[in-house]
């Protein structure tokens, strides 16, 4: 089986460097499937969870925001954050979920909704993909 080199970095850390058979990314037009030989492009990074696929285990990786390149035999994922399940702090993506939500909920003229949307959502793709982790 053909594969792919994967590299993963945040601006604190390598969060994974190999080969794998598949990625899936959330673009900035929706999650893109990468397989080796993959056409070259450049997109955003979306809030979402990046997946890929090692000797048949996929693992599962929150992100949030950044850029992805691909070209046919690499893939290269520069995130602002990136997390392993295993890596979220459950207890403060709860905090931020209910910040987020009291902000949604607020009469007060300077809130931006935009960006307590942005919070909510982040918060809950964190909190579902540690959540995912621990059932199975």
């Amino acid at each position: 089986m053909e594969k792919i080199e994967l590299e993963i970095v945040t601006p604190e850390q390598l969060l994974f460097s190999g080969e794998v058979e598949e990625v899936v990314v959330p673009g900035s037009e929706g999650y893109l499937g990468i397989l080796p030989g993959h056409a070259p492009l450049l997109s955003e990074l979306q809030i979402g969870v990046i997946s890929y696929r090692r000797d048949s285990q996929e693992t599962k990786v929150f992100c949030s925001r950044g850029f992805v390149e691909v070209l046919p035999d690499r893939v290269s994922i520069l995130a602002e954050a990136a997390e392993l399940p295993d890596q979220i702090d459950v207890e403060q993506a709860r905090a931020h979920q209910v910040q987020a939500e009291q902000l949604l909920g607020s009469d007060d003229p300077d809130t931006d909704y935009a960006q307590a949307l942005l919070d909510l959502r982040e918060a809950q793709i964190r909190l579902d993909l540690a959540e995912q982790s621990t059932a199975t």
